[in-house]
């Protein structure tokens, strides 16, 4: 064939795909808003993503299992999964194409989805669940932009209010749009937000969310808004211990805390390391530990079960953050006070023994500390480990990457094969830990190594809070990864 018939051949291929990717997003949007049925491909969301994202997922998929995954398989499985009846759900459609492939495709897309996807009928019915955020900074905004994203047919988590100090008025509403609307790191958001100012509400994606004023939590009820049996979200870092948290309780309306930091006298919980220990039925307040803590507490979970760990050190290389100071100025902390944007500057962090209320195991084996670094976000966390048993860079990153493929850890962490990745490629991932498999290192005795995480703190984090959200208000849904 001559090259211009090889390069008509590979166009019409690419008209192809694209046209099977349209068919294939809007098979994914009809599942979502008809049926609250969620696809994602190895953990990636699909919802609201274009055709190009779309593809570029699917190369990242076949990469990742080493096994092409195409769209036009996709295509085939969506559909076998469109023409079921199934309840809600959360289906990782590229985990069901891989099987597909690997079994041989013994039986028909149908017949095969069908029989994978047979326990689904077996899941609890859930009711939706009344969200409160209170406080609406950096966290705030991205959980609501999540939880507005995915709101579907509210069969969920349905947020309702905002709680924010200070008098409300129409300039304020404006100015809390705006914030929601745009964002200097994470982009515009895929939705729309209006104000209301008779009803002091924002409208997003055409669904009002009341903004409430209060100096207090014991001052408000949330019942003159229609809300009850609240989850309310703390995100202001005012209230950090059981006593102080307690306080959101007493608002009317509300049911459950969840606080976006480390906490005193709570649980402090890992989603998908220790959650299961800490009954929803029993416990009020929760607390979603930190971002760090959620981004080496996987990873650490993976090495402590396969190798057993000694002893280590985590340094984090953190981007700097609100409590600093942009020009240098007084700090109640040391080194802090100068200028965030201009400095490298050492600080402390607690993730290293807040570690241990996730994976008691690891009790008083890490020592910790912190960089923060000239960068709005996207961080990363080193940890240089000593093992009981001995192991090498290949069995090491064959590990990880089970742990990212399947089980319990697998929203948890990402695998990422990359040799060029930078610390702004990691924005915008749902997984709190990136794993770093090209920078892994093994000393030659091979018991000694050391593990380079990634995180986004604020996007990965707020998913990690979404999901103990899901898990408090017992409306997780069946899921299939």
């Amino acid at each position: 064939m001559s090259l211009n018939g090889t390069y008509e051949k590979e166009l019409a291929f690419q008209a192809d795909r694209r046209r099977a990717t349209v068919e294939f997003i809007k098979i994914v949007s009809d599942l979502w808003y008809d049926k609250s049925i969620e696809l994602v491909l190895f953990r990636n969301q699909l919802i609201d993503k274009n055709v190009s994202e779309i593809l570029n997922l699917h190369e990242y998929a076949g990469e990742f299992v080493q096994k092409p995954i195409s769209i036009f398989d996709s295509v085939e499985i969506a559909q076998a999964i469109k023409n079921l009846d199934l309840p809600p759900a959360k289906l990782d459609i590229g985990k069901l194409t891989y099987e597909f492939h690997i079994e041989d495709q013994k039986y028909s897309a149908a017949d095969f989805v069908a029989n994978k996807l047979k326990d689904a009928y077996n899941n609890e019915s859930i009711k939706p669940k009344d969200v409160v955020l209170y406080g609406f900074g950096r966290i705030g905004r991205l959980v609501a932009r999540e939880l507005m994203s995915k709101t579907g047919k509210g069969s969920q988590l349905r947020l309702r209010a905002i709680v924010t100090r200070g008098a409300v008025d129409e300039t304020v509403l404006e100015k809390r749009a705006s914030l929601l609307r745009n964002d200097s790191v994470h982009g515009d958001f895929s939705g729309t937000v209006s104000t209301d100012p008779k009803n002091n509400a924002l409208i997003i994606n055409g669904t009002t969310v009341s903004i409430i004023s209060a100096n207090s939590p014991e001052e408000i009820d949330y019942t003159a808004y229609g809300i009850k049996n609240a989850l309310v979200i703390d995100n202001t870092g005012a209230f950090r211990d059981k006593e102080a948290l307690s306080r959101l309780l007493k608002s009317k309306g509300a049911d459950k805390v969840l606080l976006t930091a480390p906490g005193k006298g709570i649980p402090n919980i890992v989603y998908g390391v220790n959650h299961l220990d800490n009954n929803p039925d029993k416990i009020k307040i929760f607390s979603a530990a930190s971002c760090t803590t959620n981004a080496i507490t996987p990873v650490l979970k993976a090495v402590e079960d396969t190798y057993g760990v000694v002893s280590g050190h985590l340094e984090t290389i953190h981007a700097y953050t609100n409590d600093q100071n942009l020009v240098d100025n007084f700090h109640k902390k040391y080194r802090r006070g100068r200028a965030a944007g201009l400095n490298m500057v050492i600080t402390e962090t607690g993730a290293g023994s807040a570690v241990a209320k996730a994976l008691p195991a690891l009790e008083g084996k890490l020592t910790s500390n912190a960089i923060r670094v000239p960068v709005p976000n996207g961080s990363l966390a080193i940890l240089n480990l000593n093992l009981e048993k001995e192991t090498s860079v290949e069995s090491m990153n064959t590990i990880m990457k089970k742990y990212a493929l399947e089980g319990d850890l697998v929203e948890q962490i990402k695998y990422e094969m990359s040799d060029e990745l930078v610390s702004s490629d990691i924005i915008g991932s749902s997984a709190p830990s990136i794993y770093d498999s090209k920078a892994t290192i093994v000393r030659p005795d091979g018991k000694n190594v050391v593990l380079y995480i990634w995180y986004d703190n604020e996007y990965g984090y707020s998913h990690q809070v979404i999901r103990l959200a899901k898990y408090i208000a017992k409306v997780r849904r069946y899921t299939y990864y």
